[in-house]
């Protein structure tokens, strides 16, 4: 698989208010991805609450995106963990039912030293048949993987030919930029930090806001890609308030609260996390009324 350019979605998995999948719901968040064209549709990864999906739900989640999306943009399954045996068995359930990549998040809790990760990886991608694409978010995990680093688990296991950067850390995204081979792809994995990264050479974002903004993230991403950093920049400032409260709570308390706002799905995420503040949900609808989304009442 050649990865995608531009706008992927990291989805949210809505619920019903007894804590089961909202399958509907589901489907009309996977509707809103392809009706507004993104270029890859992101499952099972943080903004989808993985943590707390069962193997089983997993199965039926990835099988529900498969059939909606039906070639019509990549998907991609997460199948971090902690323990490697889990990923394995998610690596290969997302290989059977029909994954065009993998979101490999780096381990967390035990974590690993810098050699410990280039192990580690080498050891996941030896026995896995789909491209993966790592995901480096030290302010989940607890470590940050430095560039050098990802360069040698490229190097080590071609197969391992993106990365999700999230670290927060322009420099340190320029220095993997420096580094890194053409046969690597960086994409963003923070909104707010989509045009530095683009413009340092990376070609996309892997998104939480475009679960709601997708219009205008993909806007943004296609200017990027096109080096017209007049037009991305005038986008992102009219989206700019919207993205600083979408990550006011925890992801991805805020961006399921806005879908709710949109009528996607019911404002409920699984514990430990809890439902958006009254007061940011007020924020939210005013963020989306005033870019032009029509929003239910609070």
């Amino acid at each position: 698989m050649s990865w995608f350019k531009g706008t992927g979605t990291a989805l949210i998995t809505p619920f019903h208010i007894d804590n089961t999948i909202d399958e509907s719901s589901f489907e009309k968040c996977l509707a809103y991805q392809i009706e507004h064209k993104a270029n890859a549709c992101i499952v099972l990864g943080t903004t989808g609450e993985s943590p707390v999906i069962s193997f089983e739900e997993r199965s039926r989640l990835i099988q529900m995106a498969k059939s909606m999306l039906q070639g019509k943009m990549p998907l991609i399954v997460g199948t971090g963990s902690n323990n490697p045996a889990v990923v394995l068995a998610n690596n290969h359930q997302a290989k059977a039912l029909g994954a065009d990549g993998i979101l490999l998040v780096n381990p967390y809790y035990n974590k690993s030293t810098q050699e410990g990760l280039v192990d580690y990886f080498s050891y996941i991608a030896a026995q896995s048949s789909l491209p993966i694409m790592l995901y480096n978010v030290p302010s989940r995990t607890g470590m940050n993987v430095l560039p050098a680093t990802i360069v040698k688990i490229h190097q080590t296991a071609p197969i391992i030919s993106a990365v999700k950067e999230a670290s927060g850390d322009i420099s340190q995204i320029a220095q993997l930029m420096e580094l890194k081979p053409d046969s690597l792809s960086v994409f963003s994995g923070n909104d707010d930090q989509t045009i530095p990264i683009m413009a340092l050479g990376g070609i996309g974002v892997v998104s939480v806001a475009s679960n709601v903004i997708l219009k205008e993230i993909k806007s943004m991403t296609e200017a990027l890609l096109q080096e017209n950093y007049i037009s991305a920049r005038q986008i992102f400032f009219q989206i700019l308030p919207l993205l600083k409260h979408l990550f006011h709570e925890t992801n991805p308390i805020p961006v399921k609260a806005g879908a709710f706002l949109l009528g996607l799905c019911q404002n409920i995420v699984r514990r430990p996390l809890i439902p958006v503040s009254t007061s940011l949900l007020t924020t939210l609808r005013q963020d989306l009324e005033r870019l032009g989304y029509p929003c239910a009442s609070v």
